[in-house]
C-alpha cells in the first residue's frame, strides 16, 4: 500500500508539473492580429503630402525615419514597423479611398496617426465598424475621445475646445472690455476651438465677440475675411486657422497696421512652416498654445533631448526642418506609438494594441514640455490634457509663466 501511494503521489506531482508547463507555454504563445509576424509589424497612413495642407506632411516623413532608426537598432521586440504612408491631400474622400485600401489590401494592423479632423471624422465609423484601431490621430477635436461610441479611436493632441477656452480666457485677463474678432476653418476644428472660445467667455461672448468669420480649406486667400475682421475695432484676434492660412492671416494683421493681442492656435504655431514665411517681424509678439519644446529656443537648445532630436534628424531625415514643430509632433508621437508596442510585448493582437494605448502612465516623451505628461485609461482617450501658453520674441517662443 504505500508502494502505491507513492506511486500515485508522483504521477500527480507530474501531472501537476505538465499542467504548469503547459499553461506557461500557453502565456508565453504568439498572438498576432493581420499585418504582424515574426519579423515585421506592418502599419498604415494618410498624410496631406499635397493639397492645402501639405505642410503638416512632413509629420509622416519623419515618423517613417523615426522607425527606420528603431529597425536599424533591432525594431521593437524583435520586428521592423513598415509604415504605408498614403497621400490623401487634406480630402475626405480621398482620405476614405485610402484608408480602404490599407485595411483591404495591405491588410495593416492598424491605421496609425492619420492627419485632419475633417479626414478622420470621415474613416472613424468605418474603421470602428471594422473593429481597426484609428491610434493617436492628429487632431484635438473632442469628437475623438469617445471611448464608449467608438472604441477603436484616439487621438494624441490636446483638446481644441480645452485650448480655445484657455486662449480665450487668457487674452482677455483683466480687459473686462476687449473686443474680440474669430477667424475659424469651416469644419469640425474651426467649430471645437469656437465652442471652446464661447465657453470660456460664457455670458460675456455676446458682448466681447464683435465678430466671427470663417473660410473654407480650397479658399485662396483669407485676406478679404481679415480686411472684414479690422474693420470692427476689435483689440483680440483669435486666429484659428490651419498652416497656409495662419500665415497669409500674420501677414494681413501687420500689413494693414492693426496691431491686436493677436493668438495663433498651437496647429499653426511652426517656425519653419508658419512663422518664418509670414516673417519673424511681422510675427512678434504672437501668442499660442504650445505641448512640445520649442527648437528654437536657446535653452530647448542646451538640452540632451533637443540633441538626440537633431542627431536624428541629421542622419535619418536631413532634408527635416529642426525649427518646424510639426517634426518635433511627429517625433514624439512615434515615440509613443513604439512605448505602445513595447507594452503589448508578442500580443499583437488589435484588440490588444488598443488595451495597451489606453494603459499609458506617466509617459513622457523626450520633446514634451516640462510638467506635461501622457495618460490614458479604457474610460480616457485624451493622451494630453493640458496646454502651457508662449509668445513669439526675437525668433523662438517664450513660455508665459501662468
Amino acid at each position: 500500500m504505500p508502494e502505491i501511494k507513492s506511486h500515485r503521489r508522483a504521477l500527480l506531482a507530474i501531472t501537476v508539473c505538465v499542467g504548469l508547463t503547459t499553461a506557461a507555454v500557453a502565456a508565453a504563445e504568439k498572438n498576432y492580429g493581420p499585418g504582424v509576424s515574426d519579423a515585421e509589424i506592418k502599419i498604415g497612413q494618410t498624410m496631406p503630402y499635397s493639397g492645402p495642407a501639405s505642410s503638416y506632411g512632413t509629420a509622416g516623413r519623419v515618423a517613417q525615419a523615426y522607425f527606420t532608426m528603431i529597425n536599424d537598432h533591432g525594431g521593437v521586440n524583435g520586428r521592423k514597423i513598415r509604415l504605408i504612408s498614403l497621400d490623401d491631400g487634406y480630402s475626405p474622400p480621398k482620405t476614405i479611398e485610402q484608408v480602404r485600401k490599407l485595411v483591404e489590401e495591405e491588410n495593416v494592423l492598424l491605421i496609425y496617426n492619420p492627419l485632419g479632423t475633417a479626414s478622420n471624422s470621415a474613416i472613424q465609423k468605418y474603421l470602428n465598424g471594422k473593429q481597426v484601431p484609428q491610434l493617436f490621430l492628429s487632431s484635438g477635436s473632442s469628437r475623438f475621445n469617445d471611448p464608449r461610441n467608438f472604441p477603436w479611436t484616439m487621438g494624441w493632441l490636446p483638446n481644441y475646445v480645452i485650448e480655445g477656452r484657455t486662449a480665450v480666457t487668457f487674452m482677455t485677463k483683466g480687459r473686462p472690455s476687449a473686443k474680440i474678432a474669430v477667424l475659424y476653418q469651416n469644419d469640425d476644428l474651426g467649430k471645437d476651438y469656437l465652442r471652446g472660445i464661447h465657453d470660456g467667455l460664457g455670458d460675456k461672448a455676446r458682448s466681447m465677440i464683435v465678430a466671427q468669420t470663417s473660410y473654407e480649406v480650397t479658399d485662396a486667400t483669407i485676406d478679404s475675411q481679415v480686411i472684414s475682421l479690422r474693420a470692427t475695432g476689435a483689440d483680440v484676434f483669435l486666429n484659428v486657422s490651419t498652416a497656409k492660412f495662419a500665415t497669409q492671416a500674420i501677414r494681413k494683421v501687420h500689413d494693414l497696421g492693426w496691431k491686436p493681442q493677436h493668438y495663433v492656435i498651437s496647429l499653426s504655431s511652426s517656425i519653419g512652416s508658419v512663422l518664418r514665411p509670414a516673417g519673424f517681424d511681422r510675427s512678434a509678439g504672437i501668442i499660442s498654445g504650445a505641448i512640445l519644446r520649442d527648437p528654437a529656443d536657446p535653452d530647448t537648445m542646451k538640452s540632451t533631448a533637443y540633441a538626440d532630436y537633431v542627431a536624428f534628424l541629421k542622419k535619418y531625415y536631413p532634408d527635416g526642418d529642426p525649427t518646424d514643430i510639426s517634426n518635433v509632433t511627429g517625433y514624439s508621437v512615434a515615440q509613443t506609438f513604439v512605448q505602445v508596442l513595447k507594452q503589448a510585448g508578442d500580443n499583437l493582437t488589435r484588440a490588444n494594441v488598443m488595451r495597451e494605448a489606453a494603459n499609458l502612465r506617466d509617459f513622457a516623451p523626450p520633446m514634451l514640455l516640462p510638467g506635461l505628461t501622457i495618460n490614458t485609461g479604457p474610460a480616457d482617450y485624451q493622451p494630453l490634457k493640458s496646454i502651457r501658453l508662449v509668445r513669439f520674441e526675437n525668433d523662438h517662443w517664450t513660455l508665459i509663466n501662468e
